[in-house]
């Protein structure tokens, strides 16, 4: 699955726009500066980034300067400016594309795969499987297997089961976890999450459930087995 970074200081907005991808399939990392952008970077494999111009202390601009020192992942602005300079200024420094605020959903989706085939990155990101002994995703059916079984999964219980897997040994609070796998606006409490891990749990075998690790005053990790 495509993974879109969004670099914006303004929390309503990368809210808003993690919502909008998530709904269009894309997997979401968010950071509200450059600093936390850069560690996201040394973390994780990012296809693309979305970019604010107009942020404190390190604007746009000099973001963009930066992350091209270390690495040549297409970098699309995202602006409430548009003016000529500005969008010249952020494609010489090596930005792929330039989206002026306010913009639709089918636009910015648009442009990302534009930039994604001008890349030369596959727009299918998913790879066929992800499989960690006993367990297997496959991507396209979004089917789960245990053991070359298939467990039927509910929806949530799939994209939990998925985050996880795609993120071995990385713990989750349930706050992280109501927000990526639930609506933003979701008014259930953190119980729904504990539910849905002991389901979850139940359906995967004793075996299998032994992967999804309680993380004891936080939350929950996908632990895979040395």
């Amino acid at each position: 699955m495509t993974k879109v970074l969004i670099v914006d200081d303004e929390r309503d907005m990368r809210n808003l726009i993690e919502m909008m991808l998530k709904n269009s399939r894309f997997e979401t990392l968010t950071a509200s500066n450059g600093s936390e952008a850069y560690t996201l970077l040394q973390h994780h494999k990012v296809d693309l980034i979305l970019l604010d111009v107009m942020m404190p202390h390190e604007n746009g601009f000099e973001v963009c300067a930066r992350i091209r020192q270390m690495s040549k992942v297409p970098i699309i602005f995202l602006t409430a400016r548009d003016a000529n300079d500005d969008k010249v200024k952020g494609l010489t420094l090596g930005a792929d594309d330039y989206i002026v605020k306010p913009f639709t959903i089918d636009e910015l989706v648009a442009r990302i795969n534009a930039v994604l085939r001008r890349s030369g990155t596959p727009l299918e990101m998913q790879q066929k499987y992800i499989a960690i002994d006993p367990i297997k995703i496959d991507e396209a059916s979004r089917k789960v297997y245990v053991e070359e079984k298939v467990v039927p999964l509910t929806l949530k219980e799939f994209e939990l089961l998925y985050l996880f897997m795609q993120n071995p040994g990385t713990a989750y609070s349930r706050e992280q976890l109501l927000e990526r796998i639930w609506d933003l606006d979701y008014a259930g409490g953190t119980r729904t999450v504990d539910t849905h891990i002991k389901t979850l749990r139940l359906k995967l075998g004793k075996q299998a459930s032994e992967y999804i690790q309680t993380v004891w005053g936080v939350g929950y990790r996908f632990e895979p087995k040395r």
